[in-house]
């Protein structure tokens, strides 16, 4: 299978709110019929990581990861949630696998130079998350230097939470920390955690490029009529 072309974070709809989709959500014993079933409306599919430790689950694996590259053309985001002392070898693992591209977390900042080189050499873009409790301006000394902005918008690694009361403050905070980015190329302000019917009007409204639906694209009962009320949604 193909992989996407380079520049394809550029080449992302501008007009539209961008369709990412949470693997984690699919029916992990019937992957490959859910990609397909949602592989026409998604422009990115979004794999949780995560080692038991910075967040408290077990989620996906290089392995995994690297089948779907296998069935798929669409790019790869692949979101480490992970302790410091294993970020460099997962960014590593990772990128052998397939991923288009690799976020870390913020909170991981202490290795960030080292976690920047280790994506660039394994030939992914790179991108940025914040945990929910953490400080937007702790992005600022990154921005320059990433392709996409992630704002957690509930608690790590846990589903069904509602969304913070104070994402989409936050996220207008991020857009401001971007408009001012120096750096070459786009970066894109995504939400995650908390994405329901309700909430997502509010998060593009303050700025979110796109949001990374779980249960709210496999859960729904009608996937093309879901998908075009999603780009009916434009970004503030």
């Amino acid at each position: 299978m193909s992989r996407p072309a380079p520049g394809w974070i550029d080449r992302l709809p501008t007009d539209r709110c961008i369709a990412e989709v949470s693997m984690w959500s699919a029916d992990l014993s019937r992957l490959a019929g859910d990609l397909d079933r949602i592989a026409p409306f998604a422009d990115i599919l979004h794999l949780d990581v995560a080692d038991g430790v910075f967040a408290p689950s077990f989620l996906f694996f290089p392995d995994l990861v690297a089948a779907l590259r296998g069935l798929t053309g669409l790019p790869l985001h692949v979101h480490l949630m992970v302790d410091d002392r294993v970020l460099l070898t997962q960014i590593a693992q990772f990128a052998e696998a397939g991923a288009d591209l690799i976020s870390f977390h913020a909170e991981n900042d202490a290795l960030a130079d080292e976690a920047l080189s280790a994506i660039a050499e394994g030939g992914a873009e790179a991108g940025l998350v914040l945990r929910v409790e953490t400080p937007v301006s702790r992005a600022a000394p990154l921005v320059d230097r990433v392709r996409f902005l992630t704002l957690l918008g509930t608690a790590i690694g846990v589903k069904g939470q509602g969304l913070d009361p104070a994402a989409p403050a936050r996220l207008a905070e991020a857009r401001a920390l971007i408009a001012a980015r120096r750096a070459a190329g786009r970066c894109v302000l995504a939400a995650d955690g908390g994405i329901r019917e309700t909430t997502v009007p509010a998060l593009c409204a303050a700025g979110a490029e796109t949001v990374v639906l779980g249960s709210l694209a496999f859960g729904a009962p009608d996937l093309a009529a879901r998908f075009a009320w999603l780009h009916g949604l434009g970004w503030g």
